[in-house]
């Protein structure tokens, strides 16, 4: 496949989709299975869209591990498998960029939790790394939705209190404290309350 920047990768962190395990904060509302099953369209959705876009080769880092059934036809449609390992999510991204980095000129990481990401937001991204050496896509609720760096940057893994409102706060101060420049881009929202699938149900086409 011929990319638009074939030296640079594109990083989704997703979990596997298993019932009671996966987005526990709508469970109350959908059901542990209707959640899992969620939690496998949300990622299916990201990967076609980072595929379709032929910007970058596409790197699926799992958690907890490349065996799920999901990961595994991934796998045989050709996407790239890591596992995510480390004791919190700033350690398992801090590795994840420290395992592509070395073979890249840039990285985007994102999750699966923001349907509304379009392919276009992505190449933003890899277009604000070729003027900074970070881009953020800050999100809704305090935390975001798109990490790119063109190096390893510890500081932005380490003192963030994931899952807080405070992430995207935080995150700009660790930059500011480490006098690295960065871009953000425009805000979207992700999936982690019943209001926010029924706002996404009300915009798919």
């Amino acid at each position: 496949m011929r990319y638009r920047y074939p030296e640079a990768r594109i990083l989704i962190f997703a979990r596997a989709p298993e019932p009671g395990r996966v987005k526990t904060r709508l469970a109350p509302d959908l059901g542990e299975a209707a959640a899992a099953e969620l939690q496998e369209e949300l990622a299916r959705h990201t990967l076609q869209m980072a595929l379709d876009s032929r910007l970058a080769p596409v790197v699926l880092y799992c958690s907890p591990d490349t065996r799920h059934p999901f990961f595994r036809e991934v796998a045989e449609a050709g996407v790239r498998l890591r596992a995510q390992t480390g004791r919190d999510l700033g350690a398992r991204m801090q590795r994840a960029f420290a395992e592509v980095l070395p073979e890249c000129d840039r990285a985007v990481l994102i999750g699966t939790d923001c349907p509304v990401m379009r392919a276009a937001y992505l190449q933003q991204a890899f277009r604000a790394l070729e003027q900074s050496a970070v881009v953020v896509g800050p999100a809704e609720d305090g935390g975001y939705v798109l990490l790119g760096l063109r190096q390893r940057l510890a500081p932005l893994f380490t003192g963030i209190d994931w899952g807080s409102d405070r992430v995207m706060a935080q995150t700009r101060a660790a930059l500011e404290q480490a006098e690295t420049g960065w871009r953000e881009l425009e805000t979207l929202w992700d999936i982690d309350l019943y209001q926010d699938l029924q706002r996404w149900r009300r915009q798919e086409p």
